[in-house]
């Protein structure tokens, strides 16, 4: 096992943003940006799924949700729509989910919609995955609203995990990055970190100094993600009590 301390390393090649704050959303909306194809697979993977899940809960039924969440961010992206999200006006997240219900509640996009594709998918989104994890959710427990607010809050904290796992794996051999990451969430069968010391032949100090940085990285990792789409420091602090918030709704 490597013996490095720095676990603010970022793995060779990643492609990653900054963490300039509204990054992603000035990306996104300036087709001229050359990381513009980048910042739209970022946001459609962040919000696809709160969306879609938002529109199922709404009543529509599986088809209907999908062509509506293709053709909502096909329109998003043709029409620049995005130029006009200013984090002024209000959370990122509140903003494309307005613009969603605009997109719905006009009958000439829904028109438009099939034009534009013909039905063929212009975004590649695992629907089918969707679907089954929506399966998932209560019914009936969460607005359309609320349960937006939620998955967005379960989709950044995956994202910040992907990148930890990945960073770890770069660092530590796949059994040891697996053992360190589930003290991310201790259940009761987790071992102490002195059988754990024993387990992955590293002293008790060295793993509780792992798992410090592991922490330390994962907290940096999420602020990163929450950085994408708001302004300031204070809205960041924000994002973070409202994605928390998300999960005792």
């Amino acid at each position: 096992m490597s013996d490095t301390n720095d676990m603010d390393l970022i793995p060779p090649g990643t492609s990653r943003f900054a963490t300039t704050h509204w990054s992603v959303v000035l990306a996104a909306g300036s087709p001229e940006s050359t990381r513009y194809q980048e910042a739209i697979e970022i946001l459609c993977k962040t919000y696809w799924f709160p969306l879609y899940a938002y529109l199922r809960r709404c009543g529509y039924d599986t088809h209907q949700a999908e062509d509506h969440t293709q053709g909502f961010f096909t329109s998003l992206f043709e029409k620049q729509g995005l130029r006009w999200a200013c984090a002024k006006r209000g959370k990122f997240r509140s903003y494309l989910l307005g613009a969603m219900k605009h997109f719905l509640s006009d009958e000439k996009d829904r028109a438009q919609a099939k034009k534009r594709g013909g039905g063929a998918k212009v975004l590649s989104l695992n629907f089918e995955d969707g679907e089954s994890q929506y399966a998932l959710e209560p019914v009936n427990q969460l607005s359309p609203e609320k349960l937006f607010e939620r998955l967005w809050a379960v989709t950044v904290l995956k994202r910040s995990m992907q990148r930890l796992e990945a960073e770890l794996a770069t660092m530590h051999e796949e059994y040891v990055s697996k053992c360190l990451v589930a003290y991310l969430a201790p259940t009761e069968d987790l071992l102490s970190y002195r059988d754990m010391a024993v387990r992955l032949n590293m002293t008790e100090g060295a793993v509780k100094a792992a798992v410090y940085r592991m922490r330390k990285r994962y907290r940096q990792l999420l602020h990163d993600e929450i950085a994408k789409t708001v302004v300031t420091e204070e809205q960041i602090e924000e994002e973070l009590r409202d994605l928390f918030a998300a999960f005792s709704s």
